[in-house]
């Protein structure tokens, strides 16, 4: 996946939004106030850093070999993907969509009523 499809996909998530909070190597993208990808958008290759379920993370690193625990992260929590095209796309858009809705499920109530004024449902499906 490249960077503009990377990014594309994860603007078009219900509230989420670009930022550079940590300089200009990291490229972080929230939902609401609340960071669900990291992407190292001047590495080469690129990589990009996903919230997950403590035991799909290890799976997943135990399957991708691109796949790492959270690089400066809570490695329990987070992995970094290396975009080397060893992990196929679907496989990453169901990475990011996780992180998304895992973050939105530690929201608070008044949280996702806000996403939900945007079109957000919590059976993932979008109504705007």
């Amino acid at each position: 996946m490249d960077y503009e499809t990377l990014c594309d996909y994860l603007e078009r998530k219900i509230g989420a939004r670009r930022d550079m909070p940590f300089g200009v190597n990291t490229l972080v993208f929230k939902v609401l106030d609340k960071i669900f990808a990291l992407v190292a958008w001047q590495s080469e290759p690129l990589s990009i850093s996903l919230k997950v379920d403590p035991i799909e993370g290890m799976f997943l690193c135990r399957q991708y070999e691109a796949i790492v625990a959270g690089y400066h992260l809570n490695k329990k929590h987070w992995i970094t993907v290396t975009l080397n095209g060893s992990v196929p796309d679907e496989a990453l858009r169901a990475m990011m969509d996780d992180s998304y809705a895992l973050v939105i499920k530690g929201m608070t109530r008044n949280a996702k009523s806000k996403l939900r004024k945007m079109g957000w449902q919590e059976d993932g499906k979008e109504t705007g």
